[in-house]
């Protein structure tokens, strides 16, 4: 492939690349905007379904106080009597008690032609005391339906709040009043203020009267029609100039209940997530407005998401495309290589078994003093038998000839066993090599080339052995296990006044296990771990490399088994554990 077509194909891959990214970034922006619109909409909803139930309790609570109080004797004797103004004071303090207990904001009584003769707050410089309400729909409500209800500004105290009122009447079910309890919900809008999003409550006419940001209150959610207006004025029931039309258009329809609106409010020119709920008892209607900032945010994450996840895997198939042309070099280098670890391991290999006959060596020459006197010994007495030999010979004593001549072949086969056993240990033994062992027999050899040292050190050797274990393994490089063991064990004593070895090889499951413990007086604790690294050793300079147990430890792992040292009562303990064979 020459410049020009490489330079084609890098800028093809380029483009699909960039087309692929755009692609999957509108793509999620277009779930994540449709799924977010979802998830705030049954949010918002819930969030509607809370405000309703606040209202709707609150209103609740206190619609039955002006009909119970219909029914009171004194208020229908004051309606038969107004000018008895001793009953009057009562009922004027009566209904202040009660305003008081109920938690209302004003009750008050109004005759058949709408005048107020008694209120709760008769004390206050804004009692109601005197004013005629007839020209308010609750109290025509009342007069002709035996009960009304009506949001409005307060004539008087230019305070809004809802009125509910309930006719009373005599025993023939004449109209003589009507009573009236005021809830200006002013505490029910605080609860509120700390509310997310813009919350309003629409009259029928779609007039905010309710909502957490003052702000709000007392705008016309659509332009006002003329009549709308006189009636509104006429009714006195917002001021005039209060009632300004709230600008906005519609962005996209989500659902029924659920707009994208553009709204220039109170706070400025925004985007609202704008859901309604109607208020049937009421006749109002609920609105919902949240600004879309997590929305947007949540359109930029997955965008970004969908942007990082295409541009990997956009990479994914760069490497993977660059990876089949770099196989088939890879393939001669790992040729190579694999040809070098191999050769490296044989070294390695090598140089390991070379350690381990160095090792056996080294305890072979620790042992050739003791084992030079104890070949010295049978040749002294062979030396002297053959002298007593000459005699016998001269005096024609054959049966004591032949006697002396048997014991000199006894003394012979002795030093045979110990040169050959000391030849086969010496020998280098195949790597892999696995037989069928009997743990004691392996033990027993190794005594007994340590039997000069143990004599002539006077140690007393304690054991328990079971014959019966019988392991998997090299008898030659097990018995190097164990020569090294006890060695260092005698080391260890040397300079101890009681020389005690304690043997033991048992069954513990599926492990046969062989401990040798001295009484040499243990291993330092800053030392008890490091015993088994190379070059690692408590013995004065000159008397050992520290490879003996570095080179066990290695030979006990290739079986298959576990070396671990500790210290006992009187000195240290080490445990050898191998899979019993099957």
């Amino acid at each position: 492939m020459n410049d020009a077509q490489r330079r084609c194909q890098v800028t093809l891959i380029v483009l699909l690349i960039l087309l692929g990214l755009l692609a999957s970034t509108w793509l999620a922006g277009r779930y994540a905007e449709q799924r977010a619109w979802q998830d705030r909409s049954v949010e918002a909803r819930g969030q509607l379904q809370l405000y309703a139930q606040s209202i709707h309790t609150l209103v609740e609570r206190f619609r039955s106080v002006p009909e119970v109080l219909a029914l009171d004797s004194d208020i229908r004797a004051l309606l038969s009597t107004p000018d008895d103004h001793l009953l009057r004071r009562q009922l004027n303090l009566r209904l202040e008690q009660l305003n008081t207990a109920a938690g209302s904001n004003v009750l008050y009584l109004l005759d058949a032609q709408g005048e107020t003769l008694v209120a709760s707050n008769w004390r206050d410089w804004s009692s109601f005391v005197g004013n005629n309400y007839a020209f308010r729909p609750y109290f025509q409500d009342a007069v002709r339906q035996s009960s009304g209800r009506y949001f409005a500004v307060g004539v008087t105290t230019g305070i809004p709040g809802y009125f509910l009122s309930h006719a009373v009447r005599d025993d023939n079910g004449v109209v003589l009043g009507v009573l009236v309890v005021k809830l200006e919900l002013e505490e029910l809008q605080r609860e509120w203020a700390g509310q997310s999003g813009v919350f309003l409550v629409a009259d029928s006419h779609s007039v905010v009267i309710l909502s957490n940001r003052p702000a709000w209150r007392f705008l016309a959610l659509r332009p006002l029609s003329e009549s709308q207006r006189a009636e509104l004025v006429n009714e006195r029931k917002y001021a005039e100039q209060a009632l300004q039309p709230l600008v906005s258009s519609l962005r996209r329809q989500i659902d029924s209940d659920s707009q994208w609106r553009w709204v220039q409010g109170p706070d400025g020119p925004r985007d609202y997530l704008w859901q309604q709920q109607r208020l049937q008892d009421e006749d109002w209607t609920l609105h919902l407005l949240h600004e879309p900032k997590n929305l947007l945010d949540s359109v930029r994450s997955y965008r970004l998401a969908a942007a990082g996840l295409w541009m990997t895997l956009a990479f994914l198939l760069l490497y993977l495309a660059q990876r089949r042309k770099t196989q088939r070099l890879q393939a001669g280098i790992r040729e190579r290589l694999e040809q070098e670890v191999v050769l490296r391991t044989a070294e390695l290999r090598e140089a390991q078994e070379g350690l381990v006959h160095a090792a056996k060596m080294a305890a072979l020459g620790q042992m050739s003093a003791a084992m030079a006197h104890e070949i010295n010994q049978p040749l002294t007495a062979m030396q002297m038998q053959l002298g007593s030999l000459r005699l016998l010979l001269d005096s024609g004593r054959q049966d004591d000839v032949r006697e002396g001549l048997q014991r000199i072949d006894a003394l012979l086969q002795r030093i045979a066993g110990l040169t050959g056993h000391l030849k086969t240990f010496a020998r280098k033994s195949p790597a892999g090599l696995s037989e069928r062992l009997r743990l004691s027999d392996v033990l027993e050899q190794a005594l007994q080339l340590l039997a000069p040292r143990l004599r002539s050190e006077q140690v007393q050797l304690h054991s328990e052995i079971d014959p019966q274990v019988r392991v998997l393994g090299d008898a030659i490089r097990l018995e190097q296990v164990l020569l090294n063991l006890l060695n260092n064990a005698l080391d260890a004593m040397a300079s101890a006044e009681s020389r005690q070895l304690q043997i033991r090889i048992e069954r513990q499951g599926e492990y046969a296990v062989l401990s040798i413990a001295d009484s040499g007086g243990g291993i330092a604790t800053d030392a008890l771990g490091r015993v088994f690294e190379p070059f690692f050793t408590t013995k004065p300079v000159g008397a050992g490399l520290g490879l003996g147990l570095a080179v066990s430890y290695g030979i006990v792992r290739e079986l298959g088994g576990s070396l671990d040292a500790a210290n006992g009562e009187q000195g240290a303990v080490f445990t050898l554990r191998l899979p019993v064979a099957p």
